[in-house]
């Protein structure tokens, strides 16, 4: 009780502070690992959702880009009808033919160079879009990880409250899991 009105702790809260006042080595080995553990746990927290932003800041990048892709090829293809209709003029009897044909040149380099830029941006597209599958991948396993160091955290609650030593060991190998989801992340595995 605060001398401001009721202050509630729960069970686990409770176990701790007795166990900060008292000399019982189990409660305060338990609780500096759940200190230990919430604070890797708020690490790979974040490293998880920077990692699931990088993840839709790639796809909406590939998205961008895929429109400038179908842009180039609408351009490509409005100079496959201007060539088109140039070759038609020079087929119009009377016609000054020499320059129709300059424009038909014209419109065939137009087009190489458009085909070159549209085939550049779908090329973008696909790299964007392994990127942005990898980034998502490695948000899996920190979300992996994080749910194992959460699991870790309730057992050694439920460990404290009960006083297993079995579920303490429980705590600590799970921990130890999501440790090791944590190093695969981090190695892009």
């Amino acid at each position: 009780m605060s001398g401001h009105g009721f202050h509630v702790h729960g069970p686990h809260d409770h176990e701790l502070e007795h166990a900060a006042h008292s000399n019982d080595d189990f409660s305060s080995k338990i609780a500096v690992m759940t200190a230990i553990m919430a604070t890797v746990g708020a690490l790979i927290g974040y490293k998880g959702g920077a990692t699931q932003n990088e993840a839709a800041m790639l796809k909406n990048s590939a998205a961008i880009t895929k429109t400038d892709a179908a842009n180039s090829w609408s351009h490509y293809q409005s100079k496959s009808n201007k060539q088109n209709l140039a070759e038609l003029a020079l087929s119009i009897p009377g016609v000054n033919g020499e320059k129709y044909k300059l424009d038909i040149d014209r419109y065939k380099k137009e087009k190489e160079d458009l085909k070159k830029e549209a085939e550049s941006f779908e090329k973008q597209v696909v790299e964007l879009e392994a990127s942005s599958e990898a980034a998502l991948h490695q948000h899996h396993r920190w979300a992996q990880s994080m749910t194992a160091v959460q699991i870790a955290i309730s057992l050694a609650a439920i460990a404290l409250l009960t006083k297993k030593k079995w579920l303490e060991y429980a705590s600590y190998a799970i921990a130890s899991a999501g440790l090791g989801i944590a190093a695969l992340a981090w190695m892009h595995i």
